[in-house]
C-alpha cells in the first residue's frame, strides 16, 4: 500500500531525528523568547527604546552572519553547522542563570545573549532549510515542512504558558535553563543522523561578496521567489513593531500578569498548529498563489486586533486570543508554502545562499522596524504606535500578487 506524504516522512528515520532535534530546542526557545523581554520590563523597567534595542541586538548581528555564511553552507556539510549552532546557543542561554546566581545580571548581558542566540539561530535556519532537501524527496518537502511547523506550533502552545509558570515560580533566568538543555538535546539528536551527507557541487567563490551576489541574484531573478522575498521583507519590518512593543503593551498598558500573557501567547501555538495542518489542503484547493496571498492578508489583518484590545477584561482577552489564533495560524500556513516553493524551484547548489539572502533581509528589516516602533512609542504612546505599525502590514500581501495565477510550484 502506498503511504501518504505525512506517513511517508514519519517513516524516514533520519528525518524523524531532525524533527526531534527541532522539537526539543523549539520548546526551550519559546521559554527564552518570553523570558528576555519579561526580564527587561519587570526587572529593569525598560523603555520602549530599550525593548526595541533588545530586538535589534537579537536580529541585527544575524544580518552580517547571514551575508557571510550562505556560501559556506552551500560548500559544506550542513549537519555539523546545525550541531555547532545548537551548542553555541545553549552556552549563551545558560550564562543567564549563572549571572543571576552571582548577582551580576544586567541589561547589557541580555543584549549580548540576544545577539549570540540570534546569530546561532540565523546559521541554524540557513543550514536547516538547505539540509532538508537532502533528507527528503521533492514531493515530500511540503509534508516535511508541515510536520516541522506543526511541531513548532505545539512548542508555541506549551512553551509560553510553561514560561509564564516557571518565571513566576523560579524567576526568568532559572526558567531559561530548560532552553539551554533543549539545545544540548537537539545537538545530540542531530549527531545521531546516519545518512551521509555530500555537499552540493559548488564552485569556489573568490569572496563573500560574490556569494552574497549569487544568493540575492538567485532569489531576485526567479519569478516565483522574488515576490516572496519582497512580501516577507515587508511583513518582517512590521513584525519588528510587534516584537518590540507587545510585552510593553500587554504588561504595562493592559496590566496583564505574566502567567496570563503566557496563556495568550500559547493560543498562537494552537493557531500555528492548525495553520500547518491546513496549509497543504488549502493550497491544493485554492491554488498555490491565491492561497499564499490570502494567508498573508489575513495574518497581517489580524495584527490590528492587538491595539484594538480595550474595555472589559473578557473583551481584551478575546481580541488577544483571536490575534494569536488567526495571525499565527495564517503566518505559518503561508510560511510552509513559501519555504517549500523555494526548496522545490531553486537548485540545491544555491539554496544556502538564497536562504542567507532571505535571512539577511529579515535580519535587517525586523530590527529597523523594532527601533522605529520603539522611538515612535516613546513619542505617541504604545497603543498608537501599534495601530500605525500593524496597519502598515496590510501592504505586505500586495507584493505577492504576481503569484496569484500560479496554481502549483514546478518540479
Amino acid at each position: 500500500m502506498r503511504l501518504g506524504p505525512a506517513s511517508a516522512v514519519l517513516g524516514q528515520r533520519d528525518f524523524v531525528r531532525l524533527w526531534g532535534a527541532q522539537a526539543v530546542s523549539a520548546l526551550g526557545a519559546r521559554i527564552t523568547r518570553t523570558a528576555l523581554p519579561v526580564l527587561a520590563v519587570l526587572s529593569i523597567d525598560a523603555s520602549g527604546l530599550k525593548l526595541g534595542l533588545l530586538v535589534a541586538f537579537a536580529l541585527g548581528p544575524s544580518v552580517l552572519v547571514a551575508l557571510a555564511i550562505g556560501g559556506v553552507v552551500d560548500r559544506s556539510r550542513k549537519r555539523p553547522l546545525l550541531i555547532a549552532s545548537d551548542l553555541v546557543r545553549g552556552a549563551a542561554v545558560l550564562s543567564l542563570p549563572l549571572a543571576a546566581w552571582v548577582g551580576v545580571l544586567t541589561m547589557a548581558q541580555l543584549y549580548v545573549v540576544a545577539a549570540v542566540v540570534g546569530v546561532g539561530t540565523a546559521v541554524f535556519q540557513i543550514a536547516d532549510n538547505a539540509y532538508l532537501p537532502s533528507l527528503l524527496d521533492k514531493e515530500l518537502l511540503v509534508a516535511g515542512n508541515s510536520t516541522i511547523e506543526a511541531t513548532e506550533a505545539v512548542a508555541e502552545i506549551a512553551g509560553p504558558s510553561l514560561a509564564g509558570v516557571l518565571i513566576q515560580a523560579l524567576t526568568a533566568p532559572v526558567a531559561v535553563i530548560l532552553d539551554g538543555l533543549g539545545y544540548v538535546a537537539s545537538a545530540l539528536l542531530l549527531g545521531s543522523i546516519r545518512r551521509r551527507e555530500e555537499p552540493a557541487a559548488v564552485e569556489a567563490s573568490p569572496s563573500v561578496w560574490r556569494d552574497v551576489a549569487l544568493g540575492f541574484g538567485a532569489s531576485w531573478r526567479h519569478p516565483l521567489v522574488r515576490p516572496i522575498l519582497l512580501g516577507l521583507g515587508a511583513c518582517t519590518f512590521v513584525t519588528g513593531t510587534f516584537a518590540a512593543l507587545y510585552m510593553k503593551f500587554v504588561l504595562s498598558v493592559l496590566g496583564l500578569d505574566v502567567g496570563t500573557v503566557g496563556i495568550v501567547i500559547a493560543m498562537g501555538g494552537v493557531g500555528s498548529l492548525l495553520g500547518a495542518l491546513v496549509s497543504p489542503l488549502a493550497a491544493s484547493r485554492l491554488g498555490l498563489g491565491p492561497a499564499m496571498v490570502l494567508f498573508l492578508f489575513f495574518a497581517e489583518a489580524a495584527g490590528l486586533l492587538v491595539p484594538a484590545a480595550s474595555g472589559a477584561p473578557w473583551a481584551v482577552l478575546a481580541l488577544l486570543f483571536a490575534h494569536q489564533l488567526i495571525g499565527d495560524g495564517m503566518h505559518i500556513a503561508f510560511f510552509v508554502q513559501a519555504v517549500s516553493l523555494r526548496q522545490r524551484v531553486l537548485p540545491l547548489e544555491v539554496l544556502g545562499r538564497s536562504n542567507a539572502a532571505f535571512q539577511a533581509v529579515n535580519g535587517a528589516l525586523m530590527p529597523l522596524g523594532a527601533l522605529a516602533a520603539g522611538v515612535l512609542a516613546d513619542v505617541v504612546g504604545v497603543r498608537t504606535a501599534l495601530w500605525i505599525g500593524m496597519g502598515a502590514g496590510l501592504g505586505a500581501p500586495l507584493l505577492l500578487l504576481p503569484l496569484w495565477r500560479v496554481a502549483d510550484a514546478p518540479g
